[in-house]
């Protein structure tokens, strides 16, 4: 006959008061977890004590009972307890639920039995349960107080409501990780989100941040500059979504109609623009998001200079001087400091800066002709350039005779015959050679037009002759003509009959944002406010200046003319040929200069095999393995990720290979150590940042050409060659 199996019995249950239980020394949980005993205590205090405590009767050391009960399971409760006693809030006699345990197993056994049985509340589980208080009625608030958990938190968990309930079965099954589950719910698009799963199930790469890009792909970043520059607050009050994501850093989220934003940008930039034309009074403003590198080519650039002094301020500024001059004396002698004096003394000093900086403003008459152009920059912020004039306005402005500027263009051909050269327009300039002219033709009047062909052709002759013996002088003519093309543009000539050109790089998208741009743009800028606004005084201002401003000014100018574009329909291979002489002669490294292949630049404009080539040669075999199964797009970014910090350049990019390996470049004979001062400036005179140059009457030790021509030549010849 079979033996009947034994039952199982259960621990009884009795309640027992909370002064006669004391916690056992053997349980198990030392180390804090979870919320804490404070939290517990108000839980407690809410909705009572939902699991009872587990006890076993106390025996002393001769095994007799000595009415209490040790607690070796629930100690985080029994803490709990206590706290709401010695706050008074429960009596200590108070009932408690408890087992009685009749185990004959140890207590650490029974403490760590608890503890690794129970099983934490799935966070779907969690999110359903918070949902349905919140579909109760109960706010996001009062949700997070009763089971003290921060609010951000229950709306992570209820931001799950917008994952398509199909991915959800799939993570209760333990089919996706909650960070995957976290990365959809930045959309409610669950057709959007299905189709996702779909692409990445049969894809290795199932990160969350993969799921978040897919997501977001024809979106715009909240850091966009169009999105900064309209305003979230703007977009939203036309009707515009903006995606969050509550489990991720999102830096303001996502905007869903690009469209939208695109319109509401351009909208905005065309006011500006308006508004700056009729604030400002320019004759015309230009706006668009970008505009092409070399944009303002053609056009005449002026510049703003400080606003003159008027009587009254000059006045003004004698007697402040005089004022604080006297007053520091004063208070350099005296033994006690005075608060008074002191502020005084900064009082006068405010002063004495807002009369001697000055704001820069523009020539009316100039502005009354000229434009502006207004784009976005890369901040969200509008960038302004001012001070362009095109070549019909300067024929405008002398059709209608502008006698108060001084100023006379070139004629174009009117009938009279006459001709001027061209001065920069401005008020008060000089009057230009037309009077010099005129007075030579009446001097030379009565000789035969051979006769002056041929007397001027000697003296041309002899002039050359002349100037080939005073190399400085040539120096500053060929930087007269250079400057006169390069920062003059109509009309203006020299004698010497060189040719400069610049060319056109407006077709290659993203050049304006580059740091060679903008240092490029920083440096004619620094020049453009120091050279004269008047080209007839430019001679003057040139031979005034010291030698190193010198260098640094011709070789700004010089750098325009560089040309080094392979174009199909202009082939150039003696000019390309010379540019790379050029670039080894720098050391120069296309790399180290600032390139880093982009998907703008270069990865999205080529094939996926070209991408996997390249990705090849700077990361090896074992890297194309984790992007060869992406589609373009994706593998463009992942490609952009991995090139990143590898110095990796495209074949047309690399400096190329000497012919002899063993043969260093020479080194070019007009190389002038730029960094020879230290500081950037004290050796060269000119700020090697900016390129600004220095006054001669702020360096003492400046050249002039007018004074011993042939050595200062000799030695500008050395560093020029």
């Amino acid at each position: 006959m079979a033996k009947a199996s034994e039952k199982i019995t259960l621990n009884a249950g009795r309640e027992i008061p909370f002064n006669k239980l004391v916690l056992s020394q053997r349980n198990v949980r030392k180390t804090k977890a979870g919320i804490s005993v404070a939290d517990l205590a108000e839980d407690i205090a809410r909705r009572g004590l939902l699991t009872s405590l587990n006890v076993r009767v106390e025996h002393d050391a001769q095994g007799h009972e000595t009415g209490f009960f040790r607690i070796p399971a629930g100690g985080r409760r029994y803490r709990a307890l206590e706290l709401l006693v010695s706050q008074g809030r429960l009596a200590r006699t108070v009932a408690v639920p408890c087992i009685l345990s009749k185990s004959t197993t140890d207590e650490v056994e029974d403490s760590l039995a608890e503890n690794v049985q129970r099983l934490d509340l799935h966070p779907l589980d969690q999110f359903r349960a918070i949902m349905t208080l919140w579909e109760e009625g109960v706010g996001e608030e009062e949700i997070a107080a009763r089971f003290f958990i921060s609010v951000a938190t229950v709306r992570q968990r209820l931001r799950l409501a917008s994952v398509s309930p199909r991915l959800l079965e799939r993570y209760a099954a333990d089919e996706m990780t909650l960070q995957q589950i976290m990365a959809f719910s930045i959309t409610d698009d669950h057709a959007r989100q299905e189709q996702v799963w779909e692409l990445i199930s049969l894809q290795a790469s199932r990160e969350p941040y993969f799921i978040r890009r897919l997501l977001t792909e024809t979106t715009v970043r909240a850091t966009d500059r169009r999105a900064v520059y309209v305003g979230i607050a703007a977009y939203e009050a036309v009707g515009g979504i903006v995606m969050h994501d509550l489990f991720d850093d999102d830096n303001g989220g996502w905007l869903e109609d690009p469209s939208l934003l695109e319109q509401l940008a351009i909208e905005k930039l065309r006011v500006d623009a308006e508004a700056l034309k009729t604030d400002e009074g320019w004759k015309w403003v230009e706006a668009a998001f970008d505009f092409p590198y070399g944009h303002t080519a053609g056009l005449r650039r002026f510049y703003p200079e400080r606003a003159e002094l008027t009587d009254d301020e000059f006045a003004r500024r004698q007697e402040v001087e005089t004022q604080y001059k006297t007053l520091d004396a004063d208070y350099a002698e005296a033994t006690e400091y005075d608060p008074d004096i002191e502020q005084r003394l900064e009082e006068l000093g405010d002063e004495l800066d807002r009369l001697n900086h000055r704001p820069f403003v523009f020539d009316r008459l100039e502005v009354a002709r000229g434009g502006a152009f207004i784009s976005l920059g890369a901040d969200g912020k509008p960038t302004i350039e001012r001070g362009f004039v095109r070549p019909e306005d300067e024929s405008a402005g002398d059709a209608e005779g502008d006698d108060a500027s001084g100023s006379s263009e070139e004629d174009d051909g009117d009938g009279d015959g006459t001709s001027s050269t061209t001065e920069g327009a401005r008020s008060g300039a000089e009057t230009n050679t037309v009077d010099g002219a005129e007075e030579e033709d009446s001097t030379a009047r009565g000789l035969s037009d051979r006769v002056v062909e041929d007397l001027t052709a000697a003296r041309t002759l002899a002039l050359r002759n002349a100037l080939a013996n005073a190399p400085a002088i040539a120096f500053a003519a060929a930087l007269h003509a250079l400057v006169l093309r390069t920062f003059f543009f109509q009309g203006s000539v020299s004698c010497l009959e060189l040719t400069v050109g610049s060319a056109n790089l407006g077709q290659t998208p993203g050049l304006c944002d580059t740091v060679w741009a903008k240092e490029i743009d920083q440096r004619h800028e620094a020049w453009g406010h120091e050279l004269p606004q008047n080209p007839g005084a430019l001679w003057d201002y040139l031979i005034a200046l010291d030698d190193v401003s010198r260098l640094a000014l011709f070789a700004h100018c010089i750098s325009l003319s560089l040309n080094a574009v392979v174009q199909a329909w202009n082939r150039r291979p003696a000019a390309i040929s010379h540019a790379e002489q050029l670039a080894r002669s720098l050391g120069f490294d296309m790399a180290e200069a600032g390139w880093i292949p982009t998907v703008d630049n270069y990865l999205g404009r080529i094939t996926k095999t070209h991408i996997l080539k390249a990705v090849r040669e700077a990361c090896g075999e074992q890297s194309v393995q984790l992007i060869d199964h992406l589609k373009k797009p994706d593998m463009a970014r992942e490609a952009e990720r991995l090139l990143r910090c590898s110095g990796w350049l495209p074949e047309p990019l690399r400096a190329p290979v000497p012919e002899d390996p063993l043969q260093e470049p020479a080194a070019c004979a007009g190389a002038v150590d730029a960094d020879a001062g230290g500081d950037g400036s004290s050796a060269t005179g000119v700020n090697t940042q900016t390129g600004a140059p220095r006054s001669p009457a702020q360096d003492p030790d400046a050249g002039d050409l007018t004074s011993g021509p042939v050595e200062d030549g000799d030695a500008l010849v050395s560093a020029t060659g």
